[in-house]
């Protein structure tokens, strides 16, 4: 027995495992004191994600398709970055495969918990300024469509629910604020 603050774990076993996420299976006891069994997701990577802004507040958003989904979805460059890698490293490698943006300044702005009652992931997000342009260099797995617009129109984007992915609406919504309150 285990005790994890008010749960208890009588036993925990690896139920499922990919490259990307293990998902253990966990009997409990409950804060009530009722046993149950609990699946705990367990992500390997780190997400990242990118706001890049230009000098006239152009941003770069990426569509793919999203499996779990079932939908095509608008988002900032985003992926995963392994968890012994320097997080803006893995960012400025997200930036560069799917856009083919390089930027010479970057302010980390985010940190979150990702879907915390039923998974360990958690996420960093940065701003990238002083962009210059190249060539996109995508995964093998990746079918992405590129997009540049004003941060505006991205805002409003997100205000409607035409853009829904997590770790671009936390990221449009901060650098908004930062907007209104001078600091960026």
């Amino acid at each position: 027995m285990k005790k994890r603050g008010p749960w208890t774990t009588l036993s925990e076993r690896p139920a499922y495992e990919t490259p990307w996420i293990a998902v253990t299976h966990h009997e409990v006891v409950d804060p009530g004191g009722k046993q149950g069994v609990y699946g705990v997701i367990h992500f390997k990577n780190l997400a990242v994600g990118v706001i890049a802004l230009d000098e006239e507040m152009n941003t770069w958003i990426v569509g793919q398709y999203r499996y779990p989904m079932e939908a095509y979805s608008w988002e900032i460059p985003e992926g995963g970055g392994k968890r012994d890698v320097d997080p803006l490293d893995s960012a400025k490698r997200e930036l560069r495969e799917e856009t083919g943006i390089v930027a010479e300044r970057w302010t980390r702005i985010l940190e979150m918990d990702l879907s915390n009652s039923a998974s360990d992931e958690q996420a960093i997000l940065f701003v990238a300024q002083g962009l210059t342009h190249h060539a996109p260099q995508p995964d093998h797995d990746e079918e992405l469509e590129q997009r540049k617009l004003p941060f505006a129109e991205l805002y409003e984007m997100v205000l409607r629910g035409e853009v829904r992915d997590s770790l671009t609406v936390a990221a449009v919504m901060k650098v908004r604020l930062m907007m209104l309150e001078g600091i960026l």
